[in-house]
Parts: C-alpha cells; sequence; structure tokens
C-alpha cells in the first residue's frame, strides 16, 4: 500500500496555516495521526475510507464515534433527502421538530423534555446551566476519567491547556474519580449543599463496580444535586437506548449526540420536566437562558437523527456490533498471546467500543508504542486510533483483513520490545495528548 501522504501533508501544512489547530476538532488534529498516515479524508461508504491520496483503509474510528450505522447510509440518506428538498432553516419552528422531540422522547425512560442543539458541549454546558438555575449554586462535579465533556470553561478550566479561563471560574468546577465513590463523598463534604450537578458518563471504558452509579445517584438525592449522564458516545451503542438503561442508573438529566444521527450534527439534552422547563416561556419562575441556536434545530439534521435511531432499533445493530466486538478482543488477545505480547497488549471496555492498550518494556502506558500501531495498521490499510468503533456495516471481510494486519503488526511490535524501543521504528513524533499546556 501506498505509504506517501503527498496532498494530506500539504494540505495538513495549509490548513494549520488558516485555521488553528488545523481541524475544528483537536481529536482530528496532525499531532493525532502518525507521519506516515492520512491527515484528510474525501469520502467513505459503508465501513471503509478513502484519503486524499488515493488510499482505502477499513475505517475503525468512524468520525470519532459519531457515524454508528455506517458512512454514507442509505436509509439515512433517503431522509435527509427528503428535508433537504423542502428547506433546511425557517423564521418559524418546522414541524419535525416536534416529531422528532415525541420520538426521541418515546425512547428515553425518564425523559419529558428535550432540546437540541449542533455539538455536544453546548448540550452538557446547558445541563450545567439548568443544575445550577435549578438549584440555586454554583459548583459542578465532573469525573476526570472520562474523555471529555465540553470545550466551555466549567470544564477546560481544570484541565492543562486552560489559557483564557479566570481562575474565578476554574474554581466553581471540582473533580472524582471513576468507581471511586469515596472521592465524590469527599466533595460532597467539602461543600455540603453546595454543588449544584453530578456529571459523568455512565461507563467509558470501565463498567462501573460495587454500585458504583446507585451510590452516585444516592449521594446526589441526598444532597439536592441535579445528577446528569453523559450518553453522547455510550448512548444508542452500548445499549438501546442508553448505557445508564443497561447499567439501571435513573439520571435527572441526559445529554446525546454521537450516537444518534450517523455522522450528521444533531445532539440532544434531554431530562425531567420541572428542571428543563427553566429554559421554557410559559412557567412564572426566572427564566433560563438555555439554549438558542440558529441551526440547532436544522430540518435535515432531525430527520437524520430520527432515520439513524429507527434503524438502529430496526437492524438490532447494537447486538450485531456486540458480536463484531466480542470477536475483535477474543481474535486480538489470541494473536497478542501467540506473539508473546500479552503483558504490553490488552483490551478493555464494552465490546461495542473496545480500547486496546499498549505498554513499553517496562510494562508502562506508552503513546509511542501505540503510535507505531498506528502506523503500522495504517501501512496494511486499517484506519484504527486506539479504541474499534464496530457498525453494522463491517463485515467478515474488514474483520479477517483486520486481524491479518494485526498479526503483522504484533510482529513488528515484538522487534521494537526486543530492540529496547519504538524509535526505530516510528517514523516522526508520537501522538501527544490533545489536553497539554505547551504544543
Amino acid at each position: 500500500m501506498n505509504t506517501r501522504f503527498i496532498k494530506s501533508d500539504r494540505l495538513a501544512r495549509r490548513a494549520n496555516e488558516i485555521i488553528p489547530g488545523g481541524a475544528h476538532t483537536y481529536s482530528k488534529g496532525v499531532d493525532q495521526s502518525p507521519k506516515l498516515g492520512p491527515k484528510f479524508i474525501v469520502r467513505g461508504k459503508g465501513s471503509h475510507v478513502w484519503d486524499v491520496d488515493g488510499n482505502e483503509y477499513v475505517d475503525w474510528c468512524m468520525g470519532l464515534t459519531s457515524v454508528s450505522l455506517g458512512h454514507a447510509y442509505e436509509p439515512v440518506l433517503r431522509a435527509v433527502r427528503q428535508e433537504l428538498v423542502k428547506g433546511s432553516n425557517f423564521q418559524c419552528p418546522s414541524p419535525i421538530e416536534v416529531e422528532v422531540a415525541e420520538y426521541f422522547l418515546d425512547q428515553i425512560p425518564g425523559a419529558e423534555m428535550v432540546k437540541f442543539a449542533k455539538n455536544g458541549s453546548t448540550v452538557t454546558t446547558a445541563a450545567v446551566k439548568l443544575a445550577r438555575a435549578y438549584t440555586g449554586r454554583k459548583y459542578v462535579a465532573y469525573c476526570s476519567d472520562h474523555g471529555f465533556f465540553s470545550y466551555d470553561d466549567w470544564y477546560i478550566g481544570k484541565k492543562a491547556n486552560n489559557a483564557g479561563v479566570p481562575q474565578e471560574i476554574a474554581d466553581l468546577s471540582l473533580t472524582f474519580r471513576y468507581n471511586d465513590i469515596a472521592s465524590l463523598e469527599a466533595l460532597f463534604r467539602q461543600h455540603p449543599k453546595q454543588i449544584a450537578a453530578v456529571i459523568l458518563e455512565p461507563m467509558e471504558f470501565d463498567f462501573p463496580t460495587d454500585g458504583f452509579l446507585e451510590k452516585v445517584q444516592k449521594l446526589c438525592r441526598a444532597q439536592g444535586t441535579v445528577f446528569i449522564l453523559d450518553e453522547m458516545i455510550v448512548g444508542f451503542r452500548l445499549h438501546y437506548p442508553g448505557a445508564h438503561v443497561m447499567l439501571k442508573a435513573k439520571p435527572d438529566l441526559t445529554t446525546w449526540g454521537k450516537g444518534i444521527a450517523n455522522g450528521f450534527s444533531t445532539c440532544v439534552l434531554a431530562g425531567r420536566r420541572d428542571i428543563m422547563e427553566l429554559g421554557g416561556i410559559t412557567h412564572k419562575k426566572e427564566r433560563v437562558f438555555l439554549i438558542s441556536t440558529t441551526h440547532g434545530a436544522e430540518t435535515h439534521s432531525l430527520a437524520a437523527a430520527k432515520a439513524a435511531i429507527s434503524e438502529i432499533r430496526r437492524t438490532r445493530s447494537v447486538a450485531r456490533n456486540i458480536q463484531t466486538g466480542k470477536t475483535l478482543q477474543r481474535e486480538i488477545m489470541k494473536l497478542a498471546r501467540q506473539k508473546g505480547l500479552a503483558e504490553f497488549i490488552t483490551m478493555k471496555g464494552h465490546p461495542a467500543w473496545p480500547l486496546m492498550q499498549f505498554r513499553d518494556g517496562d510494562k508502562k502506558l506508552c503513546d509511542g508504542y501505540k503510535t507505531l500501531v498506528m502506523q503500522e495498521t495504517v501501512k496494511r490499510g486499517i484506519l484504527f486510533r486506539g479504541a474499534f468503533v464496530p457498525t453494522i456495516s463491517h463485515t467478515g471481510a474488514d474483520l479477517a483483513r483486520t486481524l491479518g494486519a494485526f498479526a503483522e503488526v504484533f510482529d513488528v511490535y515484538a522487534q521494537a520490545l526486543d530492540s529496547g524501543s519504538y524509535k526505530g521504528f516510528l517514523v516522526g513524533d508520537p501522538v501527544k495528548p490533545v489536553f497539554r499546556q505547551f504544543n
């Protein structure tokens, strides 16, 4: 396969000259890709994508998990086309806003009102704002083990790259650890009856243990704190409709996005009426200016969301994706054992979204070895960034090709370990953490 990325590299240089970060999400930046890897994708179909240099890949990234059924999935495209020919934005709401709101609420136990937006940060920040208005409190506690909640100040203020966020704002956010109820209990002791919201994902790559979510919920109820679960990635992926249903949690508010519109931009804030209605115009209480976005209810994106959710249900995609993920977990770890790498390569997480982890000779997690795997899978026509995102578009042939590639990649990994370092095998630098203070 071609390992020259002339067009990709040229576009990346130009992008960084005119776009801060070179992309419109930091997770797609050039620093998140191996040097010998694509930087720009021109199209996708099903489980495959093509880069600007003409290389084709089996795609296990699926648009940062936002493509839940497959690229250019026809039943979703059909629904989008039907709306596009009518126009996409008007002076007044479109009937599809009510239609999709009713449809979404029918799927989500306990949710009584919804608000649409275009990105996840908007709805998570809106949830935090509602919680503060509802409780009259200023502090928010979020799980520091989970990858990302928002680009807004309440979240970024506690990260390494928090330039531009006043310390006074950062101090209003508190952090706790997943599966560590004591860390959350300590926050409530330090700030009794002062925490407006607790926000976390139902799970990321670790399952809750020892009744963790139930304990979080109980603490929030006892403290009068709003309990928010972020289903942005795991909703309609780990379970239908959401991971919180699978894990028997009952949040006050939920946020949704990447799992619900097959790559189109629809995000949702959903929850209890008595909290959500604070953002409305029919009550007599103090108003909350909640979400007000011109493009938040763009008609064709709402059509995509309804069609995608319907297809996820109709095709039983969650069950199928779980089987694909189980096969990947089983066969990749079998390969690791055969290559003598079981102590250096591990897998964790739900089979519908499994994560691989890579360790150096000292058995410490290592971005250098991770990048080496990314580089070597690219050479073999596999686009992989550490976690697998199975869809119903992935075929048996895709699985066979992927496993064949990993068998060869693990040989390179073993050679690098034997040499004492990945550096003689990796071209360029390792990928960098998104949350870092300096470039």
